[in-house]
């Protein structure tokens, strides 16, 4: 299977380095000094479960340099859907199938306003990874899965098909009959998470240890659940005592990738996270305060450094 990846962050070089390692044609898209980095050392891939490394990657710029795909793994950050999604369009053209994974609810409609919604799956990546320096992935904790499926009959088939890569890579993967709520299901605990994090400037573990924290981040994802519910997404009436479930299983040192861009002075996904519960609960008739608080608290640092 002819792969790209779109583009070599946490999600997609981690990811794509399996596959890579397993025998798969994957092509990389990078920038910067990340490219240079992997054109002179590789691309690397830190993590408990091993380091992976691609001596010599298959590297572009522009993926339209690479011809024909089979599939486009598009986990680019939030910001840069559109232009992304542009930057794809040639592949697509050549038949290739679109699967993001993102952490919004929007980006199917997103991408498929650019590229048309034939050629546009659903996934979602449960991972925490990012780029380290340039030319090195660092993966958190143990956690690493992709699930994605189709949002039309037609898509079936390549969905198969990367499934079967993904199998063969050693990839926990799965093929979901309804991504839509998947999609949801990971956006209702990552927009809360990345929220409370991000505003505290603390990992999961301080968050969750603190009974007032613990109840932002409670109440911010009850706030999503009651948007989801309001759209017709068939979450579960327990569904929040699951996630301050699944919030305890995991890595007390483990951080947001929104958390990490804030110390770091880089955007923010908080349009699309915390401020897009508020934004479509708004529209919805409902109230949201928890997340609107917290976007209104990270507004200043969206655009980076903060504003004086």
């Amino acid at each position: 299977m002819r792969i790209a990846v779109m583009a070599t962050g946490g999600v997609g070089g981690y990811f794509g380095a399996k596959l890579a390692l397993s025998g798969q044609d994957v092509a990389f898209v990078a920038r910067g000094r990340h490219l240079a980095a992997m054109r002179q050392r590789g691309l690397t891939v830190r993590s408990g479960s091993g380091a992976v490394r691609i001596a010599s990657p298959t590297l572009v710029e522009e993926p339209g340099a690479l011809g024909s795909v089979d599939v486009v793994l598009f986990a680019v950050k939030l910001w840069d859907t559109e232009s992304a999604a542009a930057a794809i369009r040639p592949l697509v053209e050549k038949g290739a199938a679109v699967v993001p994974f993102q952490n919004g609810v929007e980006s199917i409609e997103r991408i498929a306003a650019v590229v048309g919604a034939e050629r546009v799956l659903g996934g979602v990546a449960y991972i925490a990874a990012t780029i380290a320096e340039p030319g090195v992935i660092v993966h958190t904790g143990s956690m690493a899965r992709l699930r994605f499926g189709p949002i039309a009959a037609s898509q079936q088939r390549v969905a198969e098909a990367l499934l079967a890569a993904c199998k063969d890579a050693g990839i926990d993967a799965e093929l979901s009959a309804d991504i839509r709520r998947a999609i949801w299901e990971k956006f209702a605990f990552l927009a809360a998470f990345s929220g409370i994090t991000s505003v505290a400037r603390q990992p999961l573990g301080v968050v969750r240890a603190d009974p007032d924290s613990r109840a932002v981040l409670e109440a911010a994802i009850r706030e999503v659940w009651a948007l989801a519910r309001s759209r017709g997404v068939a979450l579960p009436d327990d569904f929040v005592a699951q996630q301050m479930k699944f919030a305890d299983g995991l890595p007390a040192e483990m951080r947001s990738s929104m958390q990490n861009d804030l110390m770091a002075g880089n955007r923010l996904e908080a349009p699309w996270l915390c401020g897009a519960v508020a934004r479509m609960s708004a529209a919805a008739g409902l109230e949201a305060p928890v997340n609107a608080t917290l976007y209104a608290t990270l507004k200043p640092y969206c655009a980076g450094a903060a504003r004086p």
